[in-house]
């Protein structure tokens, strides 16, 4: 059987899995392939959530009001 015959032939089994199943297929998948699962994702992002917020709090970090941000875009890209 061709590769992608096969590849097809697995993805249409894998929809027929509970979705919980399914999930755990997807991370096994990234995992084989040493990218990251959407749990490690998570974990990352809420990490540099807790960076960003420490650095706002101490003074280290200055937000920058959302009408200046996209003001300068449109400025420089011309939108």
């Amino acid at each position: 059987m061709a590769t992608m015959q096969m590849t097809e032939k697995i993805y249409e089994q894998a929809l027929e899995l509970p979705t919980g199943d399914r999930l755990s297929l997807i991370d096994k998948l990234l995992h084989s392939n040493n990218l990251q699962t959407q749990l490690e994702v998570d974990k990352l992002w809420a990490e540099e959530v807790e960076r960003r917020s420490k650095k706002i709090e101490s003074g280290k970090a200055r937000l920058i009001p959302g009408e200046e941000v996209f003001g300068k875009i449109k400025k420089r890209f011309g939108k």
